[in-house]
């Protein structure tokens, strides 16, 4: 008995304008986000702050935007699942447009934090409502590469940031930041609704009620097993790069370490690490094992970090490098989030999960910079990262696999 071979499947869907545009979407979401944590030093010495004031009030503003994709990741996850997925990409990236171009009109840091976090509500709507459209549009089998390509043209808004902020003043890089989002807005008209989405609000099946998520013991340990497995992503980028000035002078680095190229190599890194990551979860059809790896690799990469065996400059930002590839698992976690509950809760737990790993620096940040004076940078760096491994590996040992799985589903 002869058996076929079924036919390769087509990789035409990885470029359909929805896939497009939700990459694009992500790119300027990256540049936007970031670019505070670039122009932060620049910014608020413009602005009159002495260099402690720079980073105490640094530290806080940057918590004014996290506590901003906090509440935002809640509130865009909730509309995307009852108005829709392209509801909250068009919403969002109007909000954050506008409030990054007010950013470039500002002359105070207690209104600066206020427009970081009106910014921070509208990026909050970006990554999750893109990574659960482009989840349910593509075949189960292109899913893990659909979510590398986004993560991959997105992470370039980090690098194109820094660039950006090296050629123009702190204020117009802002602007740029706005005027590229509102020129996203034209693509969007184009971009159709996910079918799956369509069904489920046909069914009049219970949609984007937050609450539902703590139901259940198994659904609310499933939620949180997301979040737990990115937590050493916004270690890497909310304080080991975002810090990294104050890292290198812990070090005792003879050259001044520049935050901002720390977050630049850090996201060239991560732009590699993403693209791989997707290959590598389709290679051994796994999730759990792709993630695995990555989670394992920044924990090398950062107890180099924190060791005190880096002496110059050049070996410091190449760890970055380091950090930012192994933490390139960014798109595969939120891939595994939108695969792990129904259509009706999907964007809500995607978009959330997104945030509350963002967010997670309203926690660390401050418990850094509590810890400094007593242990020091590297020592409060230290427990704050083991913290973060710990709760990861429980996560990855504990969640489900969710390669392959059929989405259209309702919990």
């Amino acid at each position: 008995m002869q058996t076929t071979t079924p036919p390769p499947t087509s990789l035409r869907p990885l470029f359909a304008l929805p896939v497009v545009v939700a990459a694009l979407g992500y790119f300027v979401d990256v540049y936007d986000l970031l670019l505070f944590n670039i122009v932060r030093v620049p910014s608020l010495k413009d602005l009159g702050l002495s260099e402690a004031d720079t980073s105490l009030i640094g530290g806080r503003i940057l918590n004014y935007q996290q506590a901003g994709l906090l509440l935002g990741g809640i509130l865009w996850g909730i509309l995307g699942d009852k108005r829709g997925r392209l509801s909250v990409l068009f919403g969002s990236i109007i909000t954050y447009s506008l409030a990054n171009i007010a950013c470039g009109f500002v002359k105070d840091p207690q209104v600066y934090a206020i427009l970081r976090f009106v910014a921070g509500l509208g990026l909050a709507g970006e990554l999750g409502a893109g990574i659960t459209l482009v989840s349910e549009i593509l075949p189960k089998e292109l899913r893990g590469y659909g979510s590398s390509l986004v993560a991959s043209v997105g992470l370039l808004g980090a690098v194109v940031a820094y660039f950006t902020v090296t050629l123009f003043d702190w204020r117009t890089t802002y602007f740029i930041g706005g005027g590229l989002g509102l020129g996203l807005l034209v693509l969007r008209v184009s971009v159709l609704e996910s079918g799956m989405f369509k069904r489920v609000q046909q069914s009049g099946v219970s949609r984007g009620n937050f609450i539902d998520l703590f139901r259940g013991r198994e659904r609310l340990l499933r939620y949180l097993r997301c979040m737990g497995l990115a937590l050493p992503t916004y270690l890497v980028i909310g304080i080991l790069a975002t810090f990294g000035n104050e890292f290198g002078k812990a070090l005792g680095i003879p050259e001044a370490i520049q935050p901002g190229r720390c977050v630049m190599f850090t996201y060239i890194g991560t732009v590699i690490g993403d693209l791989l990551s997707g290959v590598i979860s389709q290679r051994f059809r796994s999730r759990r094992k792709a993630i695995g790896l990555m989670i394992g690799l920044t924990l090398v990469f950062v107890v180099i970090y924190l060791s005190g065996v880096i002496h110059t400059a050049p070996v410091f930002y190449g760890i970055c490098v380091g950090m930012g590839f192994s933490i390139g698992y960014i798109a595969m976690f939120l891939t595994v989030t939108a695969e792990s509950f129904g259509t009706n809760l999907r964007a809500t737990a995607t978009t959330s999960v997104a945030n509350n790993v963002r967010a997670t620096t309203l926690l660390t940040i401050p418990a850094f910079q509590a810890m400094k004076p007593a242990i020091g940078v590297l020592g409060a760096g230290a427990i704050v990262a083991t913290l973060c491994f710990a709760i990861s590996f429980w996560s990855l040992a504990t969640i489900e696999e969710t390669y392959g799985k059929d989405l259209d589903y309702s919990e």
